[in-house]
């Protein structure tokens, strides 16, 4: 294994754990407080945890702070920071609606519309194995909407899901989003644009509160350190992405492994949050999650 292929492999786990358990830190205060107001609060949380990361590294280096002050560069760090953070928005209101470990399966697929764009417009050579492994991956989406009846010939049924529509707005965004950023940051300071890019989608998270006049008066010793939680495991994971997509040229592996978020989380909402899910659910995951796994591997 190259040494450029053991970051991107890392830099994917570190994005998959780090978006795991902030989706499930998520769902302990979304149920309770609201998905805006969780929304907000967290990345407030972050944005304090990226910056004074992002502190300590310059300090340890005694280098300066080199921000990119062209014009043009804040203002494509502007476009990211306003299109996640209308990820997060949909994400966030579509587990207010719906089941966390249905939802997170069907919005890790965005990998594989990710793999696709790289393809077609970068031309990201992918092997057929790969595009095979993708095919598993949907046919694991299908099979998490399906009934126990779904099988019957005469009466072949969809199961609705709750925040179907929101979370698969959001895996599209999200898959331009990853795709375009991956390509950007390559070669640059990871940290600092990371850093940049995560102010501007705070800010306009917090802009989206303020027009829909959200209670931000949700803080207590109950919310908080979940807020907390939730912004330190957003900062792992942009931050672990971001080294592999400025560091290496596995953009697909990145994003691959980055979006098996679901495993972690599904394993914890169904240990702690006793979600229950039948028998075509868990197959379905199985699939998602091996079709995501096999990407880089075969």
């Amino acid at each position: 294994m190259t040494d450029g292929l053991l970051i991107a492999v890392l830099a994917g786990l570190g994005g998959m754990l780090g978006w795991g358990f902030a989706d499930f830190f998520a769902k302990k205060t979304i149920d309770k407080v609201g998905d805006m107001a969780t929304l907000t609060w967290a990345h407030v949380y972050g944005v304090v945890v990226i910056i004074s990361f992002l502190y300590a590294r310059n300090s340890s280096e005694g280098t300066s702070l080199q921000i990119p002050w062209e014009a043009k560069e804040l203002v494509i760090l502007a476009f990211f920071g306003v299109l996640q953070a209308f990820v997060y928005f949909f994400v966030y209101r579509a587990f207010a609606k719906g089941k966390l470990a249905l939802l997170n399966p069907i919005f890790s697929s965005y990998s594989g519309l990710v793999v696709i764009l790289s393809v077609i417009v970068f031309g990201e050579i992918i092997g057929g194995w790969q595009l095979a492994s993708l095919v598993v991956a949907f046919l694991g989406i299908v099979t998490i909407s399906l009934e126990k009846d779904s099988l019957r010939i005469r009466k072949l049924k969809l199961v609705k899901i709750h925040g179907i529509f929101d979370i698969l707005a959001a895996s599209l965004m999200a898959a331009f989003w990853t795709v375009l950023w991956g390509h950007f940051v390559a070669g640059k300071d990871w940290l600092i644009y990371a850093a940049i890019k995560y102010v501007f989608m705070s800010i306009t998270i917090l802009l989206l509160s303020f027009v829909q006049r959200v209670n931000l008066r949700v803080l207590n010793w109950h919310t908080w350190k979940y807020f907390f939680l939730i912004g330190i495991a957003e900062v792992i994971a942009y931050g672990a992405v971001s080294i592999g997509y400025s560091q290496t040229s596995h953009l697909s592996i990145v994003a691959v492994l980055s979006a098996a978020f679901s495993v972690p989380t599904v394993i914890l909402a169904h240990v702690f949050l006793r979600e229950r899910i039948n028998n075509f659910q868990i197959l379905g995951v199985i699939l998602v999650i091996l079709g995501i796994a096999l990407v880089p591997l075969l």
